[in-house]
């Protein structure tokens, strides 16, 4: 039980973090499918970043680590900014504006991660080595059965995205800029009658998504395996898409959702390893959170309320 909960929280706050990332950006009215692009490129940033500063650090600090995550915020943000350009200035149709960064995205990093290799390393690998960072264990709280495996291996990650996600959660919902985002996603028209520049508020939302992108996908290379490659990201990106959906673009019924996903993942994979099934029923594990996507999509999705101008291309002449 203990490790279905450690590993469990270790795949769904990634997931959580990202999906936050999609309330923003459509709550304020963007679409955003480009979630899966976004987490691999900053990703490849924050994973670039480490394998060339390692060499300056001893092979134990963990300073690499965090500059993997500080650069993979940096990356989201700027490939985020393709889709905020295209959709808010050029006024692109975001679905297909989403689906185009996403194969880019793939198509980019695995190229630029031979190229680097190739030129830095002088081995043409489509991987970066990252290793596995540190663990933490809290005494005493620990000891408690059950609730004490969400404080045994602790990733520093984990940590930091609570917090982030608390301070999200706060910018959202009781700050006058959260106010203004949420109303560009239902009634952008009022918003500009107010004098508040939707353009900009909506670039901001997509720019931050593109951030907690980036810090989902360096987490998932550091956890899912111990180095970065263009293919150990793929579906999370769409996965973090429909918890959103199920969570009717809120973040905590959004972290519900995660946690049902991340737990279906954690918990197949032990009952393979309690059956003593043969490791190739551990690939078939990889699939039982899209399946539970599907059924959850039966029997919730009539319920879902989205918010009213999204995907809308906003046009000020028409108020």
């Amino acid at each position: 039980m203990n490790t279905v909960i450690i590993d469990g929280l270790s795949f769904t706050l990634p997931l959580f973090i990202m999906a936050i990332g999609g309330i923003y950006s459509e709550r304020s009215g963007i679409t955003n499918l480009a979630l899966e692009g976004l987490q691999g490129f900053g990703a490849f940033v924050g994973a670039l970043a480490a394998v060339l500063f390692a060499s300056r650090f001893s092979a134990d600090s963990q300073v690499p680590y965090y500059l993997a995550m500080i650069f993979a915020v940096i990356g989201g943000i700027a490939y985020s900014a393709v889709h905020a350009l295209l959709c808010i200035k050029f006024k692109a149709n975001q679905v297909i504006s989403g689906v185009v960064i996403n194969i880019l995205a793939m198509a980019l990093t695995a190229f630029l991660t031979k190229q680097v290799n190739k030129a830095v390393f002088g081995a043409p690998s489509d991987k970066f080595v990252l290793g596995v960072s540190s663990r933490w264990t809290v005494p005493v709280i620990s000891d408690i059965p059950v609730l004490g495996a969400v404080f045994t291996n602790i990733y520093p990650f984990e940590i930091i995205i609570v917090v982030i996600a608390v301070m999200a959660w706060y910018l959202l919902y009781q700050t006058k800029y959260g106010l203004h985002l949420r109303a560009c996603g239902d009634n952008p028209h009022a918003v500009d009658a107010a004098g508040i520049d939707v353009a900009k508020v909506r670039f901001v939302a997509v720019l931050m998504s593109g951030a907690l992108s980036g810090l989902a996908g360096i987490s998932f290379a550091y956890s899912i395996s111990a180095n970065f490659s263009s293919a150990i990201y793929v579906g999370y990106g769409y996965l973090a898409i429909a918890a959103l959906i199920f969570g009717n673009w809120k973040i905590f019924p959004t972290l519900g959702a995660c946690l049902l996903f991340g737990f279906a993942r954690s918990g197949g994979y032990k009952v393979v390893q309690m059956l003593q099934m043969p490791s190739s029923y551990s690939d078939l594990v990889m699939i039982l959170p899209y399946a539970l996507t599907l059924l959850l999509l039966v029997f919730f999705s009539k319920h879902n309320q989205s918010p009213r101008a999204l995907g809308e291309i906003y046009d000020k002449g028409k108020r």
